[in-house]
């Protein structure tokens, strides 16, 4: 009923809701009204982080560069190959929101018509050097990241290969094969 009114008025509406804890589990613990969960849990869709999704990663960038572009004005082109192996690379904890306050911020200190590496948050530039090696730039941007993410994996377990599979979550037959690929020793 409206404000101030004596007659009810139909409505029809639809409810999103979003969150990022399990809501099954947070009905057993007590710290979510269960009423609640099953007139909100009719459609559910599970979506995983970004850094699941790294092939996503590309069209998102075009998307938001174009969006950008409308919306301020610019007329910026797309991202050097360096900038996005550095997206790739990056595992973004804060999601699709993450990514696109990076390219939010490239659009703000972009001076030519390219986001290059240089144009992308601090945090997401890490103090090591810019340029791949030469075998990995032929590879593309996918490819470059699966092996720059092997090798730090690698290097984040002292070089042994069995935490490293435990970390990414392949077997040890793939990573074997994926590093004779990539020549990775």
């Amino acid at each position: 009923m409206p404000l101030g009114a004596v007659q009810s008025v139909r409505a029809d509406v639809r409810i999103l809701a979003a969150t990022n804890r399990d809501l099954a589990a947070e009905v057993r613990s007590r710290r979510f009204r269960q009423d609640l969960f099953f007139r909100l849990d009719i459609v559910r869709i599970a979506l995983p982080p970004l850094r699941n999704r790294v092939e996503d990663i590309p069209m998102l960038v075009k998307h938001f560069i174009a969006r950008f572009n409308a919306l301020q004005g610019r007329r910026i082109a797309g991202i050097s190959v360096p900038a996005m192996g550095r997206l790739l690379a990056y595992s973004f904890p804060g999601n699709v929101r993450e990514l696109e306050n990076a390219i939010e911020h490239a659009f703000v200190v972009c001076c030519s018509y390219t986001i290059e590496v240089g144009d992308l948050p601090p945090h997401i530039v890490p103090d090591r050097p810019a340029t791949p090696p030469v075998e990995e730039a032929s590879l593309g941007p996918l490819r470059s990241a699966e092996a720059a993410t092997i090798r730090e994996a690698l290097e984040r377990n002292a070089g042994k290969r069995g935490r490293a599979t435990e970390e990414l979550g392949i077997s040890r037959n793939t990573l074997w094969r994926k590093m004779k690929r990539y020549g990775i020793r």
